[in-house]
């Protein structure tokens, strides 16, 4: 059987849910995620096979999902566009995977496949997992080197340094990183991948359990944020940016898609003040593409959404509304200075965002 034939895995076999297009959600049970990524890394000593060496890979990060999302932050918050190049799927994907229906001629235009599946199966041919963005693609050979989400976003902070721009931020400082490490594992647990436990509940008391614990955290992170500028320290670092592409999404989408609807995040003073603050920083707001979010979320998830509608709303104004977020102190980029303008090729589409 050819490779983009496949429909059983094991991952299928653990979730038979996911072998159907547009099916999340398992009856009776409570959303789990298969955390098991390819754990190779990019370093700059080479000790996995793949040395940091600019011009040699491509990011593939779907602007619509959040887990890519960071890393295209990650990216221009630190200047490595010439260093790794970014190709970006579009908004929707079927059973097999993310496609590049957005090229010319529906292929990526350095790898020249249609599939991300294809990168996928060039690293190996029996590929039993999930094919997930962001993943970070060795241009030689066309093969996936890494879909380590949250390891690829540290590692272009620490192992890609010597192709950062000149004023690139610290967002993974050593002395903060142990605070840093602590508040990402709350918010990835309860609030990242809380509101897909909310979403993809298969029963009420799934549901009910995941919408407390993503609703305790996010009083937490209120108060937390009601007393500072910035998650840790006095600048922005990697828990701003992980905490980021969730609370984007909000209003969009997780307050009403997937039931997280106790308030919207407009009706938390510290928490939309503190998502207006970053989406107004360079960086940050100008990565967002509301219309592929809301493209992906109500017309991929059909099990919770059969229709298919898009909703018109919410009013995206309110984004480029005054925070008053500086009164805090701190400075958003350390002793480091903001990114240039966004590189052309890389711009969110006009009318798919608040932004100029």
């Amino acid at each position: 059987m050819a490779p983009e034939e496949k429909t059983e895995s094991p991952e299928h076999a653990e979730h038979p849910e996911h072998s159907e297009g547009g099916r999340y959600t398992a009856k009776g049970k409570e959303f789990t995620r298969d955390t098991r990524y390819i754990q190779t890394r990019i370093t700059a000593d080479g000790s996995d096979g793949f040395p940091v060496e600019a011009g040699r890979y491509r990011l593939v990060a779907a602007r619509a999902c959040p887990w890519a999302n960071r890393a295209i932050i990650v990216r221009r918050l630190l200047g490595l566009e010439d260093a790794i190049s970014l190709g970006t799927p579009g908004p929707t994907h079927d059973a097999r995977s993310w496609t590049f229906d957005l090229d010319p001629d529906g292929k990526d235009p350095v790898l020249g496949i249609e599939r991300l599946q294809q990168a996928y199966f060039a690293r190996d041919p029996e590929y039993p997992r999930g094919i997930t963005v962001p993943a970070l693609v060795d241009t030689t050979t066309g093969a996936v080197v890494t879909n380590d989400f949250a390891q690829m976003t540290l590692d272009l902070s620490s192992e890609w340094t010597e192709h950062h721009r000149e004023g690139a931020p610290d967002l993974y400082p050593e002395g903060l990183r142990e605070e840093i490490d602590a508040v990402n594992d709350r918010v990835f647990r309860e609030v990242n991948n809380g509101v897909y436990r909310c979403g993809f509940a298969g029963s009420q008391e799934a549901y009910d359990t995941a919408y407390a614990r993503l609703w305790e955290s996010l009083d937490w992170l209120e108060d937390r944020l009601s007393g500072q500028r910035y998650l840790v320290g006095d600048a922005i670092t990697e828990a701003d940016v992980r905490l980021f592409t969730t609370l984007v999404r909000f209003d969009a989408v997780y307050h009403g898609h997937f039931k997280c609807n106790r308030n919207k995040l407009s009706e938390m003073p510290a928490l939309w003040g503190y998502a207006r603050d970053l989406f107004q920083t360079p960086g940050f707001g100008d990565t967002i593409d509301f219309a592929q979010i809301k493209e992906h979320y109500y017309v991929v998830h059909t099990d919770i959404n059969p229709t298919q509608i898009v909703p018109q709303g919410p009013d995206l104004a309110g984004w480029m509304t005054a925070h008053g977020r500086d009164q805090l102190g701190g400075r958003p980029f350390g002793g480091g200075t903001a990114p240039g303008p966004v590189r052309e090729g890389e711009r969110v589409a006009a009318g798919h965002s608040p932004l100029p």
